[in-house]
């Protein structure tokens, strides 16, 4: 297998590599627990790949990132909180697999950020109250869960939903990472199978891709690691609401 010859295969140009190179970097951060980052990942990608193809691109190399995380921050995982979400993101991942190729990205996309910014809303109303109380209603975490599921299939942009479940809990900054490293390690390896065989966006030639690129995801994993320990948890908290506040915003007008 000529390696060199598949990545020409791709046309890139130097600055479409700088693109992808930037936003694999920002994988590594993001996954590291400098959360809210995502649609930066998925903008960047989707420039260079298109929509529905760069969402292959992406997978393994989200997987590659999750193991980091996992092996990182494994000790603080609250599995509580994934057995509540689990199940329903299954599921919100199957309609995301049925759905995948009808749904129109435009609506798509107006939808998210409705969504993603009316839920940074009620957490920025819910953080001046300083209410210690947390939602346990079952509505609540199952709807978060679909939410999450359906939209990690169709465009890896799940991050701001399940930010906004896990800060609904006030779990501390390493628990959060945690908890959030283990749910999408599992998640992303279940939705691995239907991009291989039912949209056929991972083939060889991708992996080739993804191979080279592990060297930039580890480096933004450790420097973001490094960045998380200087953090308190109240500005982890307020970093995650503001970062996932001009997420939805960019989603709503890209």
């Amino acid at each position: 297998m000529n390696y060199s010859n598949i990545l020409q295969s791709f046309h890139l140009t130097a600055i479409q590599w700088f693109a992808i190179c930037l936003a694999v970097f920002v994988l590594g951060l993001s996954k590291s627990g400098i959360k809210g980052l995502g649609i930066i990942i998925v903008v960047i990608l989707a420039f260079v790949f298109g929509e529905k193809a760069s969402t292959g691109v992406l997978l393994p190399m989200l997987i590659g990132a999750d193991i980091l995380a996992v092996v990182y921050y494994n000790k603080h995982a609250q599995w509580k909180y994934i057995i509540k979400l689990l199940p329903a993101m299954i599921v919100g991942v199957l309609v995301g697999v049925w759905v995948g190729n009808d749904i129109s990205e435009e609506i798509f996309k107006r939808i998210m950020a409705v969504i993603i910014i009316g839920s940074v809303l009620i957490m920025f109303i819910m953080e001046n109250r300083k209410s210690a109380n947390v939602p346990t209603n079952k509505w609540f975490s199952n709807g978060t869960g679909f939410m999450a599921g359906f939209t990690t299939m169709v465009g890896n942009l799940a991050g701001p939903i399940s930010d906004i479940y896990f800060l609904a809990m006030r779990l501390p900054k390493n628990e959060f990472i945690g908890t959030a490293a283990w749910l999408f390690f599992i998640v992303n390896v279940f939705k691995l199978p239907f991009h291989i065989f039912v949209w056929n966006t991972i083939s060889v030639k991708t992996l080739v891709l993804n191979s080279v690129l592990i060297p930039v995801i580890i480096l933004g994993f450790f420097l973001g690691a490094y960045i998380v320990t200087l953090i308190s948890n109240v500005n982890y908290r307020r970093f995650i609401l503001i970062v996932t506040a001009l997420g939805g915003v960019i989603m709503l007008f890209r």
